[in-house]
């Protein structure tokens, strides 16, 4: 009995995958042969199959799965300590200081090469 529950759970959601892919390729489509119109209407045009695509999706398996990801993921960033405005400049000039650094070694390494190659060659 499952299975058969969930083959018709399966179809309905190949059905409104298939509902959200056809609106939103008519809502790229209707913006292009309506160039003549308003910007603003052909944008809200757009908004509104976008937003009715995307809750046709959420009524699916994987559109549930996607949001409580999405919710998850704010929860997880919200945990997250941001570095203070001076610890991202003091970071940041760590970094170009030691960015710095290291081309000059490889700089230097480059003209010691380039004249050791010179010295061999006789170039």
């Amino acid at each position: 009995m499952t299975t058969n529950t969930e083959n018709q759970t399966n179809s309905l959601d190949i059905v409104k995958w298939g509902v959200a892919i056809v609106l939103l390729a008519a809502a790229i489509i209707g913006n292009q042969m309506f160039g003549e119109a308003s910007v603003v209407v052909r944008a809200l045009g757009v908004i509104v199959a976008f937003a009715v695509a995307g809750l046709i999706a959420l009524q699916t398996e994987k559109g549930k799965q996607a949001l409580a990801f999405a919710q998850e993921a704010h929860i997880e960033v919200r945990k997250v300590v941001w570095p203070t405005r001076q610890e991202a400049l003091n970071i940041t000039f760590i970094v170009l200081v030691a960015t710095a650094i290291v081309a000059l070694i490889l700089w230097g390494f480059d003209a010691i090469l380039l004249r050791l190659v010179n010295l061999i060659t006789g170039v």
